[in-house]
């Protein structure tokens, strides 16, 4: 036989918080309330379950095993009713980077749908290094992965980046193939021109002069005005694999930056089926 549900719910609260006033702000009561379902509580045990003292209250040793089997029963129910609850509406909300939304996610998002006609997909606009909880969607692509509690990070691209230009401009420029060539052509910025001068410094081309050329706030800018044949960018080469291979970029070098960042796909550990369908999904469509 077990204690009304209501008793228990406030006795984990209550614990968890060591509180009856916080246990009543979480499940939007009185502290009255707290102290009446606690008392009953109690009388059902036939035992005091906390220690009532001048500044508060704190947990009877007893009664400690009692808390810790609540709090991961609650726990576990949450998690499960809000995947019932995610799979039953079949909607999926994802957020993306703007590079990797317009190079890969939208060219290809047809096909998911076509997969998946009972899913209703939202996609929304990231920043980059974003953590998941931020954007309030199921699922987040972005730069770097997300380490709290309960997320998964599964790896897209890789960072690296590498200088790339467009054949048209490398028709005017030449082939560019020194880095000494390269330092002295039409250099654009992504942000700030601080991405050229590490690569000119790992390059052997350090610099103390102040670099020239168009600084982009956006990538998607960046990477129109490289293909468009407007000069040199630094540019994730996995991410722009399709341009080098279809051969709107050519790569100039082999000389990189960024060896240590990636991109990733990010959801909660618990997802639901829509949120797993598109993770595998996508990694399939980067990874082939």
């Amino acid at each position: 036989m077990l204690p009304p549900l209501g008793m228990l719910r406030a006795f984990e609260a209550a614990a968890r918080l060591a509180s009856f006033s916080r246990a009543g702000d979480e499940l939007h009561v009185t502290h009255a309330a707290i102290s009446h379902q606690i008392r009953l509580l109690e009388a059902w045990f036939g035992r005091p379950l906390f220690m009532r003292e001048k500044r508060g209250v704190s947990l009877a040793p007893e009664a400690e095993n009692l808390s810790a089997v609540l709090t991961s029963s609650f726990e576990r129910i949450a998690a499960e009713t809000e995947l019932l609850r995610l799979n039953a509406k079949a909607q999926l909300s994802v957020a993306c980077i703007p590079s990797i939304a317009t190079r890969w996610l939208i060219p290809a998002l047809g096909e998911f749908l076509q997969r998946h006609p009972e899913v209703d997909v939202k996609v929304v606009y990231a920043m980059a290094e974003q953590q998941l909880r931020e954007t309030g969607c199921d699922v987040l692509i972005t730069l770097g992965a997300d380490k709290s509690e309960g997320t998964r990070s599964d790896r897209l691209f890789s960072r690296i980046n590498r200088p790339v230009a467009s054949p048209r401009y490398l028709e005017r420029k030449g082939a560019l193939r020194t880095p000494e060539a390269i330092a002295s052509a039409d250099l654009l910025h992504d942000e700030t021109t601080s991405r050229w001068r590490d690569w000119l410094a790992r390059a052997g081309q350090e610099t103390t002069q102040t670099l020239r050329g168009p600084v982009f706030q956006d990538f998607n800018l960046l990477a129109t005005a490289v293909i468009a044949g407007h000069g040199v960018a630094l540019c994730p080469v996995e991410v722009f694999r399709r341009e080098i291979e279809n051969g709107d970029l050519v790569i100039l070098s082999d000389v990189a930056t960024l060896e240590d960042e990636s991109y990733f796909l990010i959801t909660k550990v618990t997802r639901s089926k829509a949120a797993a369908s598109f993770a595998d999904w996508f990694a399939a469509v980067v990874h082939a």
